[in-house]
């Protein structure tokens, strides 16, 4: 079970960090760099769309950092099919994580078991460690609550709050998210985190990641000001 770190205790953000890149205009120069990045820093994983999987994969080869892409990016409004096809697809080409938007228009027509069958084909389907993205920003509390039991139910390892795409974490959401799970699943942060001081807030109330494209620059302000940590 995953416990969170006590207000007292220093937080290296760097082993948190999704160093995500998911810009749609993304070059393949600039996933170089990025996959640099992780490698120098320690990151968790790079995040990358699934075009750029191989090259992360063939340039992280020798590095302990994990290669993750999205599936169903970002509306996850995409059929089944297409979905586990593309999730697939990046397992053969070597992702180690799978960020996967869940149906929200199922969500809001409380069709769970559609929910738990997609999301439980793909873990199965596949073996990677799979977070479900909730999109929290566009969802009640109750709705939040539904839908981690829901992918917690089908096997995901992480809940991830959001693409970024409609809004970003919250230390409310992810406290609500670590009273769901009590350390039985892992929490992304995810979307609008921007300074150290947002980082380590969402770690203390128990994110375990965090999806950002600045993990380079919380790391700078760590260092320039301890009292982030």
């Amino acid at each position: 079970m995953t416990r969170r770190p006590t207000a007292e205790e220093g937080i290296d953000l760097a082993p948190y960090i999704d160093h995500s890149l998911l810009n749609p205009i993304a070059t393949s120069e600039q996933v170089a760099q990025w996959c640099a990045e992780c490698d120098r820093y320690g990151f968790a994983a790079v995040c990358i769309a699934p075009s750029h999987v191989a090259q992360a994969v063939d340039l992280l080869h020798n590095s302990k950092v994990k290669v993750c892409t999205v599936i169903g990016f970002p509306t996850g409004a995409a059929t089944s099919a297409t979905k586990l096809y593309e999730a697939q697809e990046a397992a053969e080409r070597g992702a180690d994580e799978l960020d996967v938007v869940i149906n929200l228009g199922w969500l809001k027509e409380g069709k769970t078991e559609a929910i738990h069958r997609e999301i439980a084909t793909i873990c199965e389907e596949t073996g990677l460690l799979v977070k479900a993205i909730l999109e929290t920003a566009v969802l009640s509390s109750a709705e939040i609550a539904l839908a981690a039991e829901v992918c917690m139910d089908a096997g995901v390892s992480f809940l991830k709050t959001s693409t970024g795409w409609q809004g970003g974490a919250t230390v409310e959401v992810v406290r609500q998210l670590w009273q769901l799970t009590q350390g039985r699943v892992g929490i992304k942060a995810s979307g609008g985190i921007g300074t150290a001081a947002q980082a380590v807030a969402l770690v203390q109330e128990g994110a375990t990641r965090i999806g950002t494209s600045r993990g380079v620059e919380l790391l700078r302000q760590q260092k320039e000001d301890p009292i982030q940590s």
